[in-house]
C-alpha cells in the first residue's frame, strides 16, 4: 500500500514534490503537461518535465485529445525526463481545459480515451497510469466502464478521483464507487478526494479496499501528513501535528527552494497560496496574509515569516 502525492497545477511542481518525498510520500506527480506544447517544443513547459533525484520515484501527468499527439509528448516525457511513470489526465475539471476536449471533457467521449491510453501505452516502455473521475456529472457515471476499458487498453493503474466533473472540488468525495472500480477492476486503484487525515485514509482503503491512496489538497502547506498516515496505517501511531514554528520553518525553506528553482519573481507569485496553507490556523496569519499577498521581494516575505516566530 503506497502514499501518493497528487497531481495538481501550480502545486506539486519539483520544489513541493522534493518536500513531499522527504516528508514520506511514496510517489509523487507532477502538475499536469500539455502533450500539445510538449510537441510544439514550448520552452516553459519543457521546463516542467525538470526532474530531481531527491523526489523519485515520479510520474509526470500528460494530457491532451489526440492520440498521435498524447503518443509523440509521451515519447519526449521519456526521453528527456526519465520519469518512472507516465500518468493520463482524464479528470480535470478546469473549464480551459475542458472547453479543448481535455481532461475530464474525455470521460464524454470514452472511444477518445482509450485510444489515447492505448497510443501511450503502445509509445513508451514504462508504466502508465490514468486519473478518472466518477463521470462528467451525476447523471452519466460511467467510472466502472471508463476503468474496465482503461484496463483492456494496458493502464497500470488507475486513479479515482471520489466527484463528477460537475462537482469541481464542491461536496464530498463519493468513496463508494472507488470501491465498486476496485471490484470490477484487476489492475491497482488508487483512491483520491478528501483525505485529510490519517483516520481518512484508513477509512478510504476500508470503504474502498483501494490499493493506495492518493493525497491531493491535503498535503497542501502540509506535507506532515504523509508520515502521519503512514505512521498510523503501518503502526497505529498517531503523530502529532507539526507546531506553528515547524510549519513558518518549513515554510520559509520552501520559499528559497522555490526561489533558486524559479528565481525570485515567480517565486514570490507562486508561493503567496503555498504560505497561506502553511499559516494555517497560526496566531495573526490573516494580517501576515494580507502582508505577503503585496510584498514583491522573497526577503519580505521571509521577514513577514520570521515575524510570525
Amino acid at each position: 500500500m503506497g502514499v501518493f502525492l497528487a497531481p495538481m497545477a501550480g502545486v506539486t511542481d519539483l520544489p513541493f514534490r522534493i518536500l513531499a518525498r522527504e516528508y514520506g510520500a511514496d510517489l509523487v506527480v507532477s502538475e499536469m503537461v500539455s502533450a500539445q506544447a510538449l510537441v510544439y517544443a514550448n520552452r516553459r513547459t519543457l521546463r516542467m518535465l525538470a526532474l530531481s533525484e531527491l523526489e523519485r520515484p515520479t510520474a509526470i501527468q500528460i494530457f491532451g485529445h489526440d492520440p498521435h499527439v498524447c503518443a509523440e509528448g509521451a515519447k519526449i516525457v521519456h526521453d528527456i525526463a526519465g520519469p518512472e511513470m507516465i500518468d493520463l489526465n482524464f479528470g480535470c475539471p478546469t473549464p480551459k481545459i475542458v472547453k479543448n476536449g481535455d481532461g475530464a471533457a474525455l470521460l464524454k467521449d470514452v472511444e477518445t480515451l482509450v485510444k489515447v491510453a492505448q497510443s501511450v501505452v503502445e509509445a513508451v516502455p514504462i508504466p502508465v497510469t490514468a486519473k478518472i473521475r466518477l463521470g462528467w456529472d451525476r447523471d452519466s457515471i460511467n467510472c466502472v466502464k471508463v476503468a474496465r476499458r482503461l484496463e483492456d487498453a494496458g493502464i497500470y493503474w488507475i486513479t479515482v478521483h471520489g466527484r463528477t466533473r460537475e462537482q469541481f472540488y464542491a461536496g464530498e468525495a463519493d468513496w463508494e464507487w472507488i470501491g465498486k472500480v476496485k471490484a470490477a477492476t484487476g489492475i491497482p486503484i488508487v483512491g483520491n478526494g478528501d483525505v485529510f487525515s490519517p483516520l481518512d485514509a484508513q477509512g478510504l482503503l476500508e470503504q474502498t479496499n483501494c490499493d493506495h491512496v492518493a493525497i491531493g489538497r491535503g498535503a497542501q502547506g502540509n506535507p506532515w501528513l504523509f508520515a502521519q498516515i503512514k505512521a498510523y496505517l503501518d503502526e497505529g501511531i498517531l503523530l502529532p501535528d507539526p507546531s506553528a514554528q515547524e510549519r513558518i520553518e518549513l515554510a520559509l525553506r520552501h520559499l528559497q527552494m522555490k526561489v533558486e528553482y524559479d528565481g525570485e519573481p515567480i517565486a514570490v507569485r507562486e508561493m503567496r497560496p503555498h504560505l497561506a496553507w502553511y499559516l494555517k490556523g497560526i496566531p495573526y496569519a490573516a494580517e501576515a496574509r494580507r502582508i505577503l499577498n503585496t510584498t514583491t521581494t522573497a526577503a519580505d516575505m521571509a521577514k513577514v515569516l520570521k515575524g510570525l516566530l
